[in-house]
């Protein structure tokens, strides 16, 4: 649904990083709305100016770790 904006995102990460390093960026139709210290500011702020599921909140840091996650399990299949 917001394919659009993280696309953005991984197109224009550096350049992004070197502006907003460790902020929660909102993006909004291919712009940035927004740049906050906390995930909950973001949110909360954007939500005043547009409908929620139409922007996406996104951790501004370099490399890869800032928008992907690993789950770690102690499961054995045999």
């Amino acid at each position: 649904m917001l394919d659009k904006e993280f696309k953005y995102y991984q197109d224009h990460q550096n350049e992004l990083v070197k502006q907003f390093n460790g902020k929660f960026i909102v993006i909004k139709d291919g712009k940035i709305e927004g740049a906050y210290d906390t995930q909950l500011k973001a949110y909360s702020e954007s939500k005043k100016k547009f409908e929620v599921g139409t922007f996406l909140i996104q951790h501004c840091s370099p490399g890869v770790s800032s928008f992907t996650q690993s789950f770690h399990s102690r499961v054995a299949f045999q």
